[in-house]
């Protein structure tokens, strides 16, 4: 059963919303949430309050998304790069995401924001992986807007193990090699099932795209915003759409 949708607040004005062509609302936005650590370094605060803090940005985020209509946003919550870190931050990130949709499950079902996860789950803890499960299924009803969390997530570990994937099903029979093509290989990445996405937004200012979603933003448009993650809010969110909008899109061409 679908579930059903509380809606309780309104982050654009009338204004706001005139500028917008509804016609071409992006339908899924990817975003790199760059900046927790800087922002809690310039506040002498702990680096982990820097996560917690871009988690509620996360929240807010997603929220406004929805109320303008864009189905999909798909955040970079945890890479594979990222154990590379003090295990002291990574203890606090996996306690945080635990924690995160604990305390939101409810409101993502009451609100119609599906999760989803994609990445390498194998390397995270069996309590998460609970968690992570729990909400999903939780929200699998849920139909307003689908949040994708890539937690250990790489775009070159996606790619290779979605040849490995493919590999498997090559030597199997299942597949020929006369038949591979950008679709199928599509189908095998943790991102199938979902549209690429339209725009890529990265926070902080910084030009890269870190190893995100490296098959599926070939052809996204990039907008990167000289605000720390933690800082930003429905009016950047508003912006880059509106970026998005005043660009031709050639797919190519």
């Amino acid at each position: 059963m679908k579930a059903a949708v509380q809606i309780k607040k309104t982050y654009f004005s009338d204004e706001e919303l005139t500028l917008l062509d509804f016609s071409r609302i992006p339908k899924h936005i990817a975003i790199i949430m760059d900046g927790n650590r800087r922002w809690a370094k310039m506040r002498g605060l702990n680096p982990i309050q820097g996560h917690w803090q871009g988690a509620d940005t996360l929240t807010e985020t997603v929220r406004a998304a929805a109320e303008l209509g864009i189905e999909t946003i798909t955040a970079f919550a945890f890479s594979t790069e990222n154990w590379l870190r003090t295990k002291q931050e990574i203890d606090g990130l996996m306690y945080l995401f635990e924690a995160y949709l604990i305390r939101q499950k409810k409101k993502m079902y009451e609100e119609g924001i599906r999760l989803h996860v994609i990445g390498n789950l194998e390397s995270l803890s069996p309590s998460l992986l609970k968690v992570l499960e729990e909400t999903e299924n939780y929200t699998q009803n849920c139909h307003r807007i689908d949040l994708v969390l890539a937690l250990n997530y790489g775009g070159r570990d996606a790619i290779r193990r979605a040849f490995c994937d493919m590999l498997d099903d090559f030597e199997k029979g299942k597949v020929r090699k006369e038949e591979i093509s950008e679709t199928l290989i599509s189908h095998y990445l943790d991102s199938h099932g979902f549209k690429d996405p339209d725009i890529l937004i990265r926070a902080s200012g910084e030009m890269r795209i870190s190893n995100f979603l490296l098959w599926e933003i070939a052809y996204s448009e990039i907008v990167v915003q000289d605000v720390l993650w933690p800082n930003f809010t429905e009016k950047n969110l508003l912006n880059a759409v509106l970026e998005y909008q005043s660009r031709e899109r050639r797919g190519g061409t």
